[in-house]
């Protein structure tokens, strides 16, 4: 995703070359991250009511 820092003024078939950096990111910060994709995930409620369809059942061929 382009996130310019200014405004930019491209013609129309404008050619230009792109530069990517990767963004210095902190160890913490990533740790944060990581602990909020871990608590969002023990949050979620997957349980199993009976057994699974067939393949038949799942493209409705029964």
């Amino acid at each position: 995703m382009l996130k310019p820092l200014g405004s930019i003024s491209l013609h129309e078939s404008e050619r230009v070359r792109l530069i990517i950096q990767r963004e210095t990111v902190s160890g913490s910060s990533r740790q944060l991250a990581l602990e909020r994709l871990r608590g969002g995930i023990r949050q979620m409620n997957f349980f199993l009511t009976g057994p699974l369809p067939s393949r038949d059942e799942l493209h409705d061929r029964v």
